[in-house]
Parts: C-alpha cells; structure tokens; sequence
C-alpha cells in the first residue's frame, strides 16, 4: 500500500494493514521517519510501481488536490489494483437535516473539496471514494475536549451531524478491498446534534456540563463555526449492502465508552 498523507486516519489504517503483513509506505511532507517527502519525485514514482493499493488522504490545498497536480498522470497509468481517495462528506452541502446517500448532488460551499472528489472518482475504473463525516478516535474526541475544557454547548436546535470512529474508516476501507469501485458514505448510524454528545462525553467523566451559548458567544474559530452551519444526517447502506460493512461503532455511545 501507498499512502499520499499520512495522517491521523492514514496513519490507523496504515497500522492494521502492517499487523496484517502488508508493506506500507507512505508520504508526508517533511518526509518524517519511516515515510517519503511527498516532493521526493523519483521515490514516489517508483512506489507508484511497486504498489498494489493505492491511497490518498491529503485534502485540496490552495484550491488544488497536490496528489493530482503532482502525480496525477501516474496514479492513473499505475499497476495497481486498487485506489482509493479520502473525501468528506461536506461535498453535499446543507441539507437542513435531511438524509443524504452517495446519489446526492455534489453542492458544498468548498469548491475545491467537490472537484476534488469528483476528479479521484473519474481517474480510473477502480477507484473508491469514501465520503467521512466527523472523525473521532484515541486522543481526538469530545472527551479530550471536555478533559482540556475546550468542549462547547451551543444553542441551536435542530442541527444535526453524522460522526464516524477513525477505526471503523479503516474497517470500511479494508471491506473495500474484495467490493466493487465507487463512492462510499462511512458514517455511524446515530447522526444527532452535537450537544448530545458533549453531555454524554461529561456524563462519562462525571465532568459538569458546559454552559449553552449561542454561537457568537462561543468565539469558536471559523473551522468550528463552519460545522455549525451545516446540518445533514448521512446515509451508510450503500457501503453496508456492497461491501459487507458493519460499523462496530454504530453510535457514539459505544465510540466514547471504548475510548474511556
């Protein structure tokens, strides 16, 4: 496996596949210990090469996707089997709470995000685009926010988001492996407001809850506040009925009690 990005998820899924065997190499864009400069070209073409499964988790920057400006050219003429690209599922915009499947209009405020996506999944046949919702996992959840008091209660009804377990993305991208190329929400199946969350995660702690602020009172930064102002609850059948996926997170209760 070749992994563009290794990151927090890259870096889970790359974890699994090394217990399982697999040589894995992956780029950053230092080139830290144990992986490749991403501008290290001739490293990277040459494991363009050798790999048999292909994978990018890097997010368009300055409103380009770097992989595909970069190396392209070679994903799309590589030997292996297998591709796959780490999208979001703010490609489908607000939906004011409504469910979403992977049949939806691409229609998100990013437009880099959308040609992104849209551009891995015409790249070639065997592509699989995995739309994620909000990730949480070890040392990235509400109960390390809630710990560091950074969690936050806000005050608006009605607003509802799909979250996903970093470890079940790595369950559906293995699935993924013997099912059929094409695009994939991977979400639990609990989508609801995030202040549900937030009192479960202090319930957990035995952690007072945070005070319920409207959103300019919360000073959030605009990475946060732009959650906000979206709400859509995502669908997961279709990676469930094609790839034999069964989140083992199927809420975040059991996500939060695991990670405690």
């Amino acid at each position: 496996m070749l992994i563009f990005g290794m990151g927090y998820t890259a870096s889970h899924l790359a974890d699994r596949l090394l217990a399982r065997g697999w040589t894995v190499t992956g780029t950053t864009r230092g080139g830290r210990e144990g992986t490749l400069a991403f501008a290290d070209a001739a490293s990277v073409t040459a494991a363009l090469r050798r790999a048999t499964h292909i994978l990018s988790s890097v997010p368009p920057v300055h409103g380009a996707d770097p992989v595909l400006t970069c190396y392209g050219e070679a994903v799309a003429i590589a030997p292996a089997g297998w591709v796959g690209y780490l999208s979001s599922t703010g490609v489908y915009g607000d939906t004011r709470g409504a469910w979403v499947d992977e049949s939806a209009p691409i229609k998100g405020r990013r437009a880099d995000r959308n040609a992104a996506d849209a551009a891995w999944a015409a790249l070639r046949g065997d592509v699989r685009v995995f739309r994620l919702p909000g990730i949480y996992g070890p040392h990235r959840s509400v109960l390390d926010r809630i710990a560091q008091g950074r969690a936050h209660r806000i005050d608006l009804p009605g607003h509802i988001f799909s979250r996903v377990h970093v470890d079940d993305i790595a369950s559906g991208i293995l699935h993924s492996f013997s099912g059929p190329p094409g695009v994939y929400n991977l979400a639990d199946d609990a989508p609801c407001h995030q202040n549900y969350v937030v009192e479960w995660g202090c319930a957990l702690l035995g952690a007072p809850l945070p005070a319920l602020q409207s959103l300019d009172e919360a000073s959030l930064s605009p990475a946060a506040r732009a959650f906000y102002e979206e709400s859509r609850r995502v669908a997961n059948g279709k990676a469930k009925r094609l790839l034999g996926w069964v989140p083992r997170y199927p809420t975040f209760r059991e996500g939060l009690a695991t990670l405690l």
